[in-house]
């Protein structure tokens, strides 16, 4: 397994201890406000519970290809650097140069 580098490997951690922590915190901050009229209070609709509950299944599985796709192009892009150092250095160098004389326009 190759290393990855610390900082990113702290960002993704922080990451999944925050959604965690939304998942935990989620069903407290659902349930619907006291009413005031002396009608029992009804359960919402079930169709619109699946629904949410189908989107943060959903937006969960993407952060976590997300996450996946972020390791994975970090991993290999430190294999890059790895075998051709040279050209990484030029590389950064040229794109330095290049933000340096956008940015240096305004």
């Amino acid at each position: 397994m190759v290393a990855t580098d610390p900082t990113l490997s702290r960002e993704l951690n922080a990451l999944r201890e925050e959604l965690s922590t939304a998942r935990r915190e989620r069903p407290e901050t659902a349930a619907s406000p006291p009413r005031e009229s002396s009608a029992p209070p009804s359960d919402p609709p079930k169709d619109s519970a699946e629904k949410d509950s189908a989107a943060d299944e959903h937006i969960r599985e993407q952060l976590g290809e997300f996450i996946d796709e972020a390791t994975q192009f970090f991993a290999q892009a430190e294999k890059s650097i790895a075998a051709h150092p040279a050209q990484s250095v030029v590389g950064a160098l040229l794109v330095g140069i290049l933000v340096g004389r956008l940015l240096g326009r305004r």
